[in-house]
C-alpha cells in the first residue's frame, strides 16, 4: 500500500479516509481539491492542476484522495490500491448535510483558504453525481486489474474493512 487512489461522490467521506490511512500508513496525502482550488474557492488552471496531479503521481508513495476526470486513468493505473466509495445518493447528500452543519464557515483543513460553503448548484451536482460521473468510473476501472480495487457501498462496509485491515475503529 504505497500508492493509493481514493475515488467517490461528494460526502461519501474521501478526505477523512485519506486522512486516517495517512496516519496510519505514515504516507503523504494529496487531495485534489486541494490541489484545484486556490483562497476563496478560486479554480486553479485546469492545465496546471492537471499537470500538479501527475507530478504527484510520479511520487514512489502517496495517498490521492478525489475522481478527478481528467487524471483519473493515469491515478488508476499508477495506484498499487484503489478504494472507490460506491456509496448511494442518499449516502452523498446526508453526508454534504453533515458535512455543512458541522464546519459551515469552518476553513477546509484540505483546502487552505477556502471555507466549507453549500450552495444549490454543488448541491445538484451531488444529486446528479451517480448518473452523470459513476457511468465513467465503472468504465475506468474495468480496465484496472481487480485485484487492487476495492469497492465500499457503505460507510459500515468500509467502517468494517478498515477495523480488520488496522485492527482500529474508525468512522469515515
Amino acid at each position: 500500500m504505497n500508492r493509493i487512489c481514493i475515488i467517490g461522490g461528494s460526502g461519501t467521506g474521501k478526505t477523512t479516509l485519506a486522512n486516517n490511512l495517512g496516519k496510519k500508513l505514515n504516507l503523504p496525502i494529496y487531495h485534489i481539491d486541494g490541489i484545484n482550488y486556490l483562497q476563496n474557492w478560486e479554480i486553479r488552471d485546469k492545465n496546471e492542476r492537471d499537470k500538479i496531479i501527475l507530478q504527484k503521481t510520479e511520487e514512489e508513495n502517496w495517498i490521492i484522495d478525489g475522481t478527478y476526470h481528467s487524471t483519473l486513468k493515469e491515478r488508476l493505473e499508477k495506484a498499487d490500491y484503489i478504494i472507490y466509495l460506491d456509496y448511494s445518493t442518499i449516502a452523498q447528500i446526508k453526508g454534504v448535510l453533515e458535512r455543512f452543519i458541522k464546519n459551515s464557515g469552518k476553513e477546509k483543513k484540505e483546502i487552505p483558504g477556502c471555507n466549507e460553503k453549500m450552495d444549490w448548484k454543488f448541491f445538484w451536482w451531488v444529486v446528479k453525481w451517480r448518473k452523470n460521473k459513476r457511468p465513467t468510473i465503472i468504465e475506468s476501472i474495468k480496465e484496472i486489474d481487480s485485484n487492487k480495487i476495492y469497492i465500499f457501498k457503505s460507510r459500515r462496509q468500509l467502517n468494517k474493512w478498515y477495523k480488520e485491515k488496522f485492527k482500529e475503529k474508525i468512522k469515515c
